[in-house]
């Protein structure tokens, strides 16, 4: 996405679009930045990446046409894959997805310059540091486990349900399932306490996330320096190997600072 030097230029301007076109943004980033010429946006065809600069920050954005509505999978999935190839290199503060203005100078006069000195101290805080998400899912079976063990009335429905005919434990299975539902949520809540607080030596921040998914046993974005980033991967294989086959634990990163920075 973007080279690795980082060049002082002031000043510079992306050619103005043709007029059915605007200026889809990405992001903003140091102005000291270049990208390669190869990098690609959002779009069909997929638009070329450019930089506006003003002062000390710059603004990455694609032309984009404007006849074209956005929203589609794979428009997602490039707006972040840009941020977070860009984020894996400098500091990058994400906009939302489907940020568009009309022009270049529309991006200068109604988003650079009134903002520009709080973007600037805004990236300036998060030099140095990428996002990282940890989802943790509990595996079915070991949950469903721990569940029956740990509680007597789903034990009960559970054997109350096997016994007698499904067409008359109508109401055991809608209690079974709410109580399953009630003691994975309580689980989550201490388990993702646990991971923020274990997680915290190796971390800047931390942001907890709602649930994606009725097993979820933690998911958490954590903002992490460049230079911690060993420990934290080391800390989440400590996890891995702790739990085991009770959950699932997948890490997803380095990415744009989403959760802690969307302008």
């Amino acid at each position: 996405m973007t080279g690795s030097t980082r060049q002082s230029r002031a000043g510079d301007r992306a050619e103005a679009p043709p007029r059915n076109t605007a200026c889809y943004v990405y992001g903003i980033l140091p102005e000291d930045v270049e990208i390669s010429e190869d990098a690609i946006g959002v779009g069909d065809p997929p638009g070329r990446v450019k930089i506006i600069r003003h002062g000390e920050i710059a603004a990455l954005v694609s032309d984009i046409d404007v006849d074209r509505p956005l929203g589609r999978a794979q428009d997602l999935v490039a707006h972040e894959q840009l941020l977070d190839e860009a984020a894996a290199e400098v500091p990058v503060l994400p906009m939302r997805f489907g940020a568009v203005m009309t022009t270049p100078e529309a991006v200068v006069e109604e988003l650079l310059a009134p903002h520009h000195d709080s973007f600037a101290a805004a990236l300036k805080q998060i030099e140095g540091r990428t996002q990282f998400v940890l989802k943790a899912r509990y595996a079915e079976q070991p949950v469903l486990v721990e569940v029956l063990t740990e509680n007597a009335e789903a034990r009960q429905l559970r054997d109350r349900i096997r016994q007698l005919p499904e067409d008359v434990t109508r109401n055991e299975r809608i209690r079974l399932g709410e109580l399953i539902t009630q003691i994975i949520a309580a689980k989550r809540e201490a388990d993702t306490r646990a991971v923020v607080g274990r997680f915290e030596p190796f971390t800047a921040g931390s942001v907890v996330r709602d649930p994606s998914h009725e097993r979820d046993a933690a998911h958490v974005a954590f903002l992490v320096e460049n230079d911690r980033q060993t420990d934290f991967e080391r800390a989440v294989g400590e996890l891995r190997s702790e739990w085991g086959d009770r959950v699932e634990v997948q890490m997803l990163g380095p990415m744009a600072p989403y959760d802690f920075v969307t302008t």
